[in-house]
């Protein structure tokens, strides 16, 4: 299975389609996905997407996490269910995104496809490179995070 990388400009057309890279559809072709799951970022300006496979893995550990008689666990669950939306890529690989949805996440007519490895994100442009940091702190936390991994002597 491919891996979705690499940050790729985009911009919607005037019914709010929007084309998924080709690198990408590529990748949703070999796992044999035209569907895919998108949810806003809990934590950031952003929509996921999601191959199908990949949505009903994350899906199944979350639900795997929660205890379905806890009140608490059950809100989480259909919260996080009730913010997802399934789309199936047209014949030219697009998706029509609701603008309310670009709106959700600040979005103006240019926006970047992100890669994260087994999904990818849809950034507003100017919010992305506001977001990221730079090179050398991208380098400290890189190492910090693989030296936690290394067992020490």
């Amino acid at each position: 299975m491919g891996t979705f990388i690499g940050n790729i400009e985009a911009k919607t057309d005037e019914k709010g389609r929007i084309f998924i890279p080709s690198s990408y559809r590529k990748i949703l072709s070999d796992m044999l996905s035209r569907r895919i799951i998108m949810r806003r970022d809990t934590d950031n300006a952003c929509l996921i997407f999601y191959p199908e496979q990949v949505w009903n893995q994350k899906v199944e550990s979350l639900k795997a996490a929660l205890d379905e008689w806890n009140p608490d666990d059950q809100m989480l669950l259909m919260q996080f269910m009730a913010e997802a939306e399934t789309f199936e890529t047209d014949t030219q690989g697009r998706i029509l995104l609701q603008r309310k949805t670009l709106e959700s996440i600040g979005a103006d007519k240019t926006l970047v496809f992100v890669g994260m490895l087994d999904r990818f994100a849809l950034w507003d442009s100017t919010t992305f490179a506001e977001k990221r940091i730079s090179q050398k702190e991208l380098a400290n936390k890189i190492r910090e995070k693989m030296q936690s991994l290394t067992p020490k002597a």
